[in-house]
């Protein structure tokens, strides 16, 4: 079996190993099974849609961590061209845990700040596991400030279990800086549009997800705390992450419920790690049309609808 399988995921795999296992077969003896393949292949699809459409919350966090799912760096190339990547902070250094700079869209020019993973162990090392530092921040600030200079529009990818917790990163101001993101962004002029690819981990993520248009893919996850430390906190026992994903309410369709996000972008039957090409292209199908609609909003309006749509979140009544 390939490493690093999910769990529940293993049915599907023993299945579509033994289609390969015939197909291999009837090609080398040349024998006719495309009966029994064709067969196999409808169990796999039935059993996958079973499977993918029931899936518990901490499941779907199991699925928006799989190492197999696509990354920034794997989106970057399928939905732009021209991408200039620009580093550093001008005040520390450059955090590779964040990526930022210029790229096409479809011929017009855009601002990208996203959350970089690695494939292995090696290269996310050298990414901090997605987890940024203080300078990420400050690099992603600078970017934002260079998108309205320029009026161009900003697209944000979020993709982090939060931002790096570590001495040095505190001593360097990690809160101040994820304060002045959401302050620079909340008031920022140019459309601003973010897309949840995977994990969207507290402060973390929302550093770079404040925006007119939240876009989330169906088996991403947004919340305020890892389901384990959640565990941790409220039960003293990391057991209990399936109770605490529920008690999150982190899903795509609980952040639609709840009005946190505009849409849910569909993956693959299987994940989107079932295929790039096909997930990338939703992706940016959802981003154009959303960046049609909101150039043409007046800049005046477009900022003020941003400020009102975050300040109805977690809105509460008092009951006497």
């Amino acid at each position: 079996m390939e490493p690093g399988i999910l769990d529940f995921e293993r049915p599907i795999e023993q299945l579509e190993n033994r289609v390969a296992e015939l197909s291999r077969f009837s090609s080398t003896e040349n024998i006719d099974l495309s009966d029994e393949i064709n067969r196999l292949k409808e169990r796999v699809i039935a059993l996958k849609t079973n499977i993918f459409t029931n899936l518990t919350p901490w499941q779907k966090a199991q699925v928006a961590r799989y190492s197999r799912r696509p990354l920034l760096s794997d989106y970057l190339p399928r939905l732009f061209t021209n991408f200039i990547e620009l580093q550093g902070d001008r005040l520390f250094g450059d955090d590779l845990a964040i990526a930022a700079g210029l790229a096409k869209l479809d011929g017009e020019t855009v601002a990208i700040i996203g959350h970089r993973k690695g494939k292995d162990t090696k290269s996310n090392l050298a990414v901090n596991f997605g987890m940024p530092h203080p300078e990420g921040y400050r690099k992603a600030c600078r970017i934002m400030k260079l998108a309205e200079k320029f009026h161009l529009p900003l697209l944000t990818f979020i993709d982090t279990p939060g931002a790096y917790p570590g001495l040095g990163a505190e001593e360097r101001g990690q809160a101040e800086a994820i304060a002045v993101n959401l302050a620079v962004l909340s008031s920022l002029r140019v459309p601003v549009i973010v897309v949840i690819l995977g994990e969207g981990g507290s402060g973390g993520a929302l550093a770079i997800g404040v925006g007119d248009r939240l876009l989330m893919l169906s088996n991403a996850i947004y919340s305020v705390a890892s389901p384990e430390a959640c565990a941790a906190i409220l039960w003293k026992d990391r057991a209990k992450v399936e109770d605490a994903a529920r008690a999150l309410a982190l899903t795509a369709q609980d952040m639609l419920r709840l009005k946190i996000i505009d849409e849910i972008i569909e993956e693959p039957l299987g994940g989107a790690h079932r295929d790039y090409d096909l997930i990338t292209g939703r992706v940016k199908g959802s981003i154009l049309k959303h960046l049609e609609e909101l150039k043409k909003i007046d800049v005046e309006q477009l900022v003020q609808q941003r400020y009102e749509r975050f300040r109805k979140i977690g809105e509460f009544e008092e009951v006497s």
